[in-house]
């Protein structure tokens, strides 16, 4: 049973406020000797023109606050708090039968219905290396994807890609010139890379080069607009090669797209949203250029048209806006783009209220902070700048940064062997430091609030002790070789005991597993997948604490052991189902 919607029900019926309202005001005492749920009276204090403290004693004596209860929630009051204990066995019994059914799929609900989210997220440019600089949204905009799908939404993930601009007349024009095509062939987004930084380099030769360079690739541009044949071919060649190197690293992180209509889909849609504009007479005049003015919305005027008749990012996000309520007349278009962007998306959404679509009300940025990377320093307090870090100036691709995480955790995971006798063969070895090493990197920007910048440091990811994906995913794969011993010794583990769990570590482990459905609705509300993240390094820590003070398989008696084996099994099922939905996966033996 979910004792805290039955206290909300109850209290709901007591106080006349929303369920829904109520369940955002219960609260968890900081403390378990506290109880398991308390609710605040002040709320209710100017309604009722009394004082919280003797509004939470009259509401504790009302008959409907307890209805249902069965003698298994104690009522009691703290001064403006009335504060809810449960039977230790029976909540034991109640969550530990509820995960056991659900599996790994514990905390799924079906809150949304079936209904279309489109979450548009990653979004790297044509071309251009797959850098660190898209990993945040990346992470995040796939852990928001997995948390929506659990919750019963029809999640639709965009990626749109940056595959439009002046920058394809310059990558054509540098292409014909000195392209190579085995290299092109062999690593198709360093050779574009290079031939594009060469047609920059050229330009700085002489104004008369510029000139020449810089009105070819116009004039390519141009072509490539008006759908001339060879350009419109070499623009898809470079799209279709750069999004196979982008689909590899995507597989290998667990990611999938629904859609990759990028900004080269929308500028056909453009004229029709400019018109639009100009119909309901939002479109002004300024300094040669056309904006929408947003004095009344305390914003800044959304420039839709530039002074050369060009559109930009603004017109291309409206049109995209207007193309996918058509299409999938969605619940939420969620927008995970970095924090610096917040203007533009207001402004967009501002622009699109003003023109009367209602949509604009169910988009939503996401906004996130940067990856820094923490400074080292040598034995005379001297700043190391390693060679793998932004400040040594370099571009780190995303799949050297995966790739140093699953070195540097294949190095613990051998030495660790080691020291067991080399229980692990290399091709074992490998596979473990994949998972471990690309959940360490998925976890390091998912354990904080997303809009905090990430100080990042490979000792601090990489702590099979510490707050990390490593010790989670160690936790699990203890718990798993636990239950293999008992099946090894031929023990089938019965749930029949479970409500012999009440000791205090037990409870303690238990209590946090009864928390993490709402830790789920709470990060999808909020946009927060560290709310999961939280919640499950509580359980592990939790449970640690319980395995380092508690005998489990050789108990003082068999339904204790049978219990204590239930209660394994069901944070092993938490644990993976967290991992699950902030997109990391688990190992059975590490």
């Amino acid at each position: 049973m979910d004792y805290k919607d039955l206290i909300a029900t109850n209290l709901s019926a007591c106080t006349g406020l929303d369920k829904a309202q109520i369940e955002g005001l219960i609260e968890i005492p900081p403390k378990l000797e506290l109880g398991d749920y308390a609710f605040p009276c002040f709320v209710l204090a100017k309604t009722l023109h009394k004082a919280p403290p003797m509004i939470a004693n009259e509401l504790k004596d009302s008959p409907e606050l307890v209805n249902g209860f069965d003698g298994a929630v104690t009522v009691d009051t703290a001064g403006p708090y009335i504060n809810f204990r449960i039977d230790r066995g029976v909540l034991a019994k109640s969550v530990i039968n509820e995960i056991i059914e659900a599996g790994d799929q514990y905390g799924n609900k079906n809150i949304g219905e079936g209904k279309n989210v489109i979450i548009e997220f990653s979004s790297p440019n044509i071309a251009k290396p797959f850098h660190v600089g898209h990993a945040f949204t990346t992470i995040l905009g796939n852990s928001l994807s997995n948390i929506y799908s659990r919750l019963g939404y029809n999640v639709i993930r965009f990626n749109h890609l940056g595959d439009y601009g002046t920058q394809f007349g310059k990558l054509i024009t540098a292409y014909r010139l000195w392209g190579d095509e085995k290299a092109m062939e062999e690593n198709p987004i360093d050779e574009l890379t290079r031939i594009y930084v060469k047609f920059h380099d050229e330009c700085k030769v002489s104004p008369e080069r510029e000139k020449e360079l810089e009105d070819t690739a116009r004039d390519n541009f141009r072509k490539l607009e008006e759908g001339k044949e060879e350009e419109v071919a070499l623009w898809k060649r470079f799209r279709d090669l750069s999004l196979e190197v982008f689909e590899k690293t995507y597989k290998r992180m667990g990611i999938k797209f629904d859609n990759y209509n990028g900004e080269s889909f929308y500028s056909s849609r453009i004229d029709s949203v400019v018109n639009m504009l100009e119909s309901k007479g939002l479109l002004e005049e300024s300094e040669g250029a056309r904006v929408v003015k947003l004095d009344d919305e305390g914003l800044p005027p959304c420039l839709v048209v530039k002074s050369d008749g060009t559109t930009i990012y603004a017109s291309r996000d409206l049109a995209a806006i207007l193309y996918r309520h058509e299409k999938f007349n969605f619940y939420k278009n969620i927008y995970v783009v970095g924090l610096p962007q917040q203007l533009h998306f207001k402004q967009v959404f501002a622009v699109l209220k003003k023109a009367g679509y209602k949509c604009a009300d169910d988009c939503v940025h996401v906004g996130f902070g940067l990856l820094k990377f923490k400074p080292k320093k040598d034995e005379n307090g001297n700043e190391i700048v390693e060679a793998f870090s932004t400040r040594a100036g370099n571009i780190i691709k995303l799949d050297d940064f995966l790739d140093k995480a699953t070195e540097k955790t294949a190095e613990i995971i051998r030495k660790n062997s080691e020291l067991r006798g080399g229980d692990m063969t290399d091709e074992q070895i490998a596979q473990v430091s994949e998972v471990v090493g690309l959940g360490a990197v998925s976890y390091t920007y998912l354990k904080a609030g997303r809009e905090k910048d990430i100080l990042f440091d490979w000792d601090d990811m990489l702590d099979f002790e510490g707050d990390t994906a490593p010790y989670l995913i160690y936790t699990y794969a203890r718990i798993k070789s636990i239950l293999r011993k008992a099946a090894d010794q031929g023990i089938s583990a019965s749930s029949d005991s479970v409500s012999e769990l009440t000791a205090e570590d037990e409870y303690a482990v238990i209590r946090s597993l009864a928390d993490f459905k709402d830790a789920v609705v709470k990060a999808a509300e909020s946009y927060e997948p560290f709310m999961i993240s939280r919640q499950i390094a509580l359980i592990a820590r939790n449970f640690n604490r319980f395995y380092n003070n508690s005998r489990i398989l050789n108990c003082e008696s068999a339904e204790l052991r049978d219990a204590r084996l239930k209660l394994c099994e069901a944070v092993a099922d938490t644990i993976k189902s967290g991992l699950d939905m902030l997109g990391i996966g688990v190992v059975e033996k590490m």
